[in-house]
């Protein structure tokens, strides 16, 4: 089964190779978090060099249906992220397979 790699597990690996403390790491994750999240609101793209990109984009109202009904209803527009990875870190993750933290 896989592991989740969890904010958690982000913080307890940051803090392994730091010497901060654990409430000024969970701080700085939250912050990237959150700069992350309204940039990606405001339909920004969120690019990690080497590691691959987020973008948002807006999909349009569309008909749809319920399939134990199969009534009819209109699904409405929203926005949707998307993560797309870089070819660096494609190739990367194809060589080898990696041990979780």
């Amino acid at each position: 089964m896989q592991k989740t790699l969890t904010k958690a597990d982000i913080i307890d690996a940051v803090l392994s190779t730091s010497s901060r403390k654990r409430r000024e790491v969970k701080a700085i994750v939250d912050k990237l978090v959150e700069i992350m999240s309204v940039s990606l609101q405001k339909d920004h793209e969120v690019l990690l060099t080497g590691f691959g990109k987020f973008e948002c984009y807006s999909k349009s109202a569309r008909m749809g249906r319920n399939p134990q009904t199969e009534e009819a209803l209109l699904l409405p527009a929203r926005k949707v992220v998307v993560f797309r990875t870089s070819r660096l870190f494609r190739r990367e993750l194809n060589a080898t397979e990696h041990e979780p933290f």
